[in-house]
């Protein structure tokens, strides 16, 4: 039996499309014949859990736990008792004029807890880690960050014994990812940055990430080549998936809100249409699934003409949400407006695709997200400034509702095919 060990900070009742990737990848690992082991923090703290997701861990995969210690919980509380901030991770990330809580938060987030907060469970994972692998014989090990200090797990024991075979999986970039951009980092932390992700580069057997973007910078980075595992969809998921007549033009966006992805292009537009075209304005329904931040929120319900077309819903088991896809019309995809922009392929936009809905996504017209719209004819994709564009797409879509026409999902992009495409890097 092929063992592999897969370190990830991200496990179930962790929700989002951050656990998803290597859910999936064990899900198919174990049915393709592969024994992986899941090692994960015991006690972890994250904002969105989904219980259902449990149903896609084998029962044959053993999950090792131990505690985790992280600030993240003290850190909101203080958010929340100074800051009048709610405490979610989306309300404290901001690119324009900061509080100041948000100031020094920001601060000491990016200047002491490098690369990140989960850091302090580098040094016990190792240890324990180290006599695990012997233990039990496995030969193979992979880290999935962010957070990126998964990755220090692994170089540490590469290090202990170089015999290990390490496969680095990087779902987001390490120094030039543009959450770091937010947290005031000194020249001295954007080095240290630099310097743990040049020893991880080089020392893994492998690199994989999700986007040929992504795939250049890392390959420019590190010197060496590089390996593309997109994210996917599951087939399973998808297959009891019924597409209904809705009796609203019904627009939904799945995942975060924040600053770096922000909503109100597609907002803007929805307005106009609103107030140029009494049937649209009647009709359409706009729907925000998952956490979004207080600003967008204030916006939106602030505008008499948006409150009365728009609901937003708290995160939402995945089980729940598939059942979903089959009621929408038009599924909203907003792309972060950073430098790394053009590598913008989430989890979620590959749901979309195999929900058969089309897609209006906002992004670089030139960037990953909008080859592949491209090549699956999904959707379309605008700048963030193209008001008028994005307003004549959405009344040509309304102008097909309801009879609307589900598209093919291509296999190329399904969990099962990403899965050999692991396996042959495993094997290598």
């Amino acid at each position: 039996m092929n063992k592999v060990l897969i370190i990830t900070y991200y496990w179930p009742p962790s929700g989002g499309s951050g656990v998803q990737r290597w859910l999936k990848f064990v899900k198919y690992l174990t049915k393709m014949g592969w024994e992986p082991y899941v090692y994960t923090p015991e006690n972890p703290s994250f904002t969105i859990q989904d219980p259902s997701l449990q149903k896609d861990v084998p029962d044959s995969v053993e999950v090792i736990k131990i505690p985790i210690w992280e600030p993240y919980d003290l850190f909101f509380k203080i958010a929340r008792f100074f800051g009048g901030h709610s405490g979610k991770p989306t309300d404290m990330i901001a690119t324009g004029k900061k509080s100041f809580f948000q100031r020094v938060s920001s601060f000491i987030r990016g200047n002491f807890f490098i690369p990140d907060a989960r850091v302090f469970w580098v040094r016990p994972s190792v240890t324990f880690l180290h006599d695990f692998l012997k233990a039990n014989d496995i030969k193979k090990i992979i880290t999935t960050g962010p957070p990126h200090s998964m990755h220090l797990i692994g170089l540490a024991l590469k290090k202990k014994d170089p015999s290990l075979r390490w496969i680095a999986d990087f779902r987001d970039p390490w120094s030039e990812w543009d959450l770091l951009d937010t947290l005031s980092l000194t020249q001295w932390a954007r080095k240290r940055h630099r310097v743990f992700e040049k020893k991880v580069l080089t020392t893994a057997d492998e690199i994989i990430t999700i986007a040929p973007f992504h795939v250049a910078r890392l390959e420019v980075l590190s010197g060496r080549k590089v390996q593309l595992i997109t994210n996917g969809f599951d087939e399973d998921d998808f297959a009891e998936i019924v597409h209904k007549k809705t009796s609203q033009f019904t627009i939904r966006h799945v995942g975060v809100v924040d600053e770096l992805r922000d909503p109100r292009p597609v907002m803007e537009a929805v307005k106009v249409l609103c107030l140029e075209n009494p049937e649209f304005a009647n009709n359409v329904h706009i729907e925000f699934i998952g956490n979004v931040n207080s600003a967008f929120k204030k916006y939106v319900t602030e505008d008499e003409q948006l409150n009365k077309v728009t609901r937003f819903v708290d995160q939402m088991p995945h089980n729940e949400l598939l059942k979903l896809y089959g009621e929408t019309d038009l599924q909203l995809l907003i792309l972060a407006h950073t430098a790394i922009a053009p590598g913008n392929l989430p989890g979620k936009f590959f749901e979309y695709l195999a929900s058969g809905n089309p897609i209006l996504a906002i992004g670089p017209t030139e960037g990953d997200a909008a080859q592949v719209l491209k090549e699956t004819e999904a959707g379309k994709i605008f700048e963030r400034d193209s008001i008028e564009e994005i307003k004549n797409s959405l009344i040509d879509i309304f102008s097909r509702w309801p009879d609307k026409k589900s598209n093919a999902r291509s296999s190329i992009y399904s969990r099962s095919n990403l899965t050999h495409q692991l396996i042959e890097l495993l094997n290598n």
